[in-house]
């Protein structure tokens, strides 16, 4: 049998990752002014000593009014490079590459975290920045029928945010992340500049899809300019969000990001409406189509997301042709040890895959009491 896709190597540019298992970016709301904490550390860490090949850090504001909630990561100023740095170091240090996600919430700024309701904040003392922390958008309309109406950027702003987004990028660089991401899903920002429903603009960044997707195109231009040519760059797109941006506008976005030097879309969906996250039904591997759709149409790599939850299932995209990289998010918060799960089910040694701290213990007691069945396998019930 050949060995299994996802444990073979994956070189994108100057960096060649173990496998193609990919901690997808998940928001952690977990940030005091912007700066990481030891929670942070924490959760990146436990996923890069789970065998991971690459760990994502969740979408971190590339402006100060980009910020979604109190809690979210910021890089819009050299103070939060130490913090992130340590972030990176810690996960190197357990065998995993690192990158990080760089967004701007848009309209979809200013709300209280999910589990606190999720709903737009009101004015408060508690937020000393609160006239900073302001609600822009391609155009000024709401992004549901509870939410504030946005301030429709200015031509001169745009250019001003895909400058920082350059910022922010050369600031990951000092950080020493091996791969930067732009979030272009979602509903955010990027998104909000895609979509013919969010955008409204008459201008040169709006009315038809080519002016649509022009200032996704001048943040990436600007991203690759300042991010080194030996790193990839990544860029997530809601590749269908079932209001007006169809999986053929992404192929034709996917092909203008990859001449300008993106190397892998993210293949997400949804979040311009409050419906469901797409048009697909949602169930095991639903996003996957859209991955597919990029990597034959657009002759950019692609990375598939969305309920792959199952080691055999995530080996059969990449069989299949339908992807180069496996995301995991939410399957990896159950288990931060999937990768390593994954490659015990797969015929391949899965003690290598992590720190000796772990893995040395873990096959030692494989030698011993080799007809011992791991709790995360399929049917385990332990003894009776």
């Amino acid at each position: 049998m050949n060995a299994p896709l996802l444990f073979t190597p994956l070189a994108l540019r100057g960096l060649t990752l173990k496998n193609r298992i990919v901690v997808a970016p998940m928001h952690q709301y977990a940030a005091v002014d912007g700066h990481p904490n030891d929670w942070h550390l924490m959760n990146a860490g436990r996923f890069a000593a789970g065998g991971a090949g690459l760990v994502m850090v969740e979408s971190t504001k590339i402006e100060r009014r980009g910020c979604g909630t109190v809690g979210d990561l910021g890089l819009w100023d050299d103070a939060f490079v130490p913090g992130l740095a340590r972030i990176v170091d810690l996960v190197h240090g357990c065998g995993a590459a690192c990158g990080i996600q760089l967004g701007h919430s848009g309209r979809k700024a200013r709300v209280a975290r999910p589990w606190e309701g999720g709903r737009a904040l009101v004015r408060t003392d508690a937020v000393p920045d609160w006239d900073d922390w302001e609600l822009v958008a391609p155009s000024a309309l709401a992004a549901d029928a509870e939410s504030p109406v946005p301030r429709a950027l200015t031509v001169a702003e745009i250019r001003d945010v895909v400058e920082a987004w350059g910022r922010a990028a050369a600031r990951a660089d000092a950080a020493g992340f091996d791969v930067v991401e732009i979030h272009g899903a979602h509903g955010f920002l990027l998104h909000e500049f895609l979509s013919p429903q969010a955008n409204r603009r008459e201008d040169a960044y709006g009315g038809t899809p080519e002016k649509r997707m022009r200032f996704a195109l001048e943040v990436a231009e600007c991203v690759r300019a300042a991010w080194p040519a030996g790193k990839p760059l990544f860029v997530r797109l809601s590749v269908d969000d079932d209001a007006g941006w169809a999986p053929a506008d992404s192929v034709a976005l996917a092909r203008r990001l990859g001449a300008l030097g993106v190397d892998v879309i993210d293949c997400s969906a949804g979040g311009i409406t409050p419906k469901p996250v797409s048009s697909a039904p949602i169930g095991y591997g639903y996003q996957v189509p859209f991955a597919r759709a990029i990597q034959r149409e657009a002759g950019v790599r692609a990375m598939a997301v969305g309920l792959i939850v199952h080691a055999a299932q995530a080996e059969r995209v990449l069989r299949d042709g339908d992807a180069d990289l496996i995301a995991l998010a939410r399957e990896m918060l159950w288990n931060p040890n999937w990768a390593m799960d994954a490659a015990d089910k797969l015929g391949v040694d899965p003690f290598g895959l992590v720190p000796p701290q772990a893995g040395w213990w873990l096959e030692r007691r494989a030698r011993s009491m080799p007809g011992m069945v791991p709790s995360t396998a399929a049917g385990a019930d332990g003894p009776s």
